[in-house]
């Protein structure tokens, strides 16, 4: 029945379906059963290729055995123990993995974040999630390294609380920010290793700008410290009302060439910041300010055009 425990004879109909070939999803639905239950019990029972269906539910019944009179008088866990709150948890840790969280620290984070104390020990951990005690540490490790949980110590216990962060949704966006930056260098560094002219490093290219793009989106956008140089050059071009060479510029600017050359890159990569002016290169080495193109229509840009008159005078 749905919710219940698997029967002897479920476990025989998933073994056949793995026979078979199927998904999990499948084999699910045949059963009426959630896919996270026939996901859990394969893992536990020889994965798809060693699951077998005596073996996994004489294997079962001794773990039960094993854990009967190991119920904790803690209230949080107890809640824990309840068949659809582990099948919620499990869903929500796949759903962090899908973010990009590593597996086990997601089942421990899911496990921290469904507790009504918000924090649990290693040893409960342990007991909750059915793992041993250095996959805990390896992912608790992981989750206090980008902030998402802390520990506090237990004086009356001697032992330590691993608690979930306040503000962990907001840790674990920059994560995915920092994530989707390590992804724009990497292609950054093998389009320049593969030549940007080539079919590869085109496709390392553009891979790099969306991820770029995704990353300080993600993470507010580019700093001022980034765009303020870029407007000032475009400020100056606009101004002078010309084209002006990098030295040209760097001499009215008053600003070392390194300096100029970064303005000059970072007002191209991100001209979206620029708008309604962008950066132009009329003839090599020679820089100005044009309005962004398609800001104004045809018929906007013929309206506000100078008159041969007016050039004139």
């Amino acid at each position: 029945m749905p919710g219940g425990r698997l029967t002897h004879d479920d476990r025989r109909e998933i073994a056949s379906g793995l026979a078979a070939g199927l998904g999990y999803a499948e084999i699910a639905r045949q059963l009426d059963r959630p896919t996270s239950t026939i996901s859990r019990e394969v893992a536990r029972n020889g994965g798809a290729r060693g699951y077998r269906a005596d073996h996994a539910h004489y294997s079962t019944a001794s773990r039960a055995r094993r854990s009967a009179g190991k119920a904790t008088n803690h209230a949080d866990l107890q809640s824990g123990g309840d068949h659809q709150v582990r099948d919620f948890i499990e869903r929500f840790a796949t759903m962090m993995v899908e973010g990009g969280l590593p597996r086990m620290a997601s089942r421990v984070l899911a496990r921290l974040y469904t507790s009504d104390s918000r924090s649990l020990t290693a040893a409960d951990l342990v007991r909750e999630l059915r793992v041993s005690p250095a996959s805990i540490s390896t992912a608790v490790g992981y989750l206090e390294q980008v902030g998402m949980v802390h520990r506090e110590p237990d004086p009356q216990r001697r032992l330590q609380h691993y608690v979930i962060a306040d503000d962990v949704w907001l840790q674990a966006w920059k994560v995915s920010a920092r994530t989707n930056l390590n992804w724009a260098e990497t292609a950054t560094e093998g389009a320049a290793l593969l030549g940007p002219d080539t079919p590869a490093g085109e496709r390392l290219t553009h891979m790099a700008d969306f991820f770029h793009r995704l990353g300080e989106d993600m993470s507010g956008g580019p700093t001022v410290e980034l765009t303020d140089d870029a407007l000032t050059t475009l400020a100056a071009l606009i101004h002078a009302g010309r084209p002006l060479s990098a030295d040209q510029l760097s001499t009215a600017l008053e600003w070392p060439p390194d300096r100029l050359a970064e303005a000059l890159s970072n007002a191209t990569k991100y001209a979206e910041y620029t708008d309604p002016v962008v950066l132009d290169q009329p003839t090599p080495g020679t820089y100005q300010a044009i309005p962004t193109p398609g800001r104004l229509t045809a018929s906007q840009r013929a309206a506000v055009a100078p008159t041969p008159a007016a050039a004139d005078a």
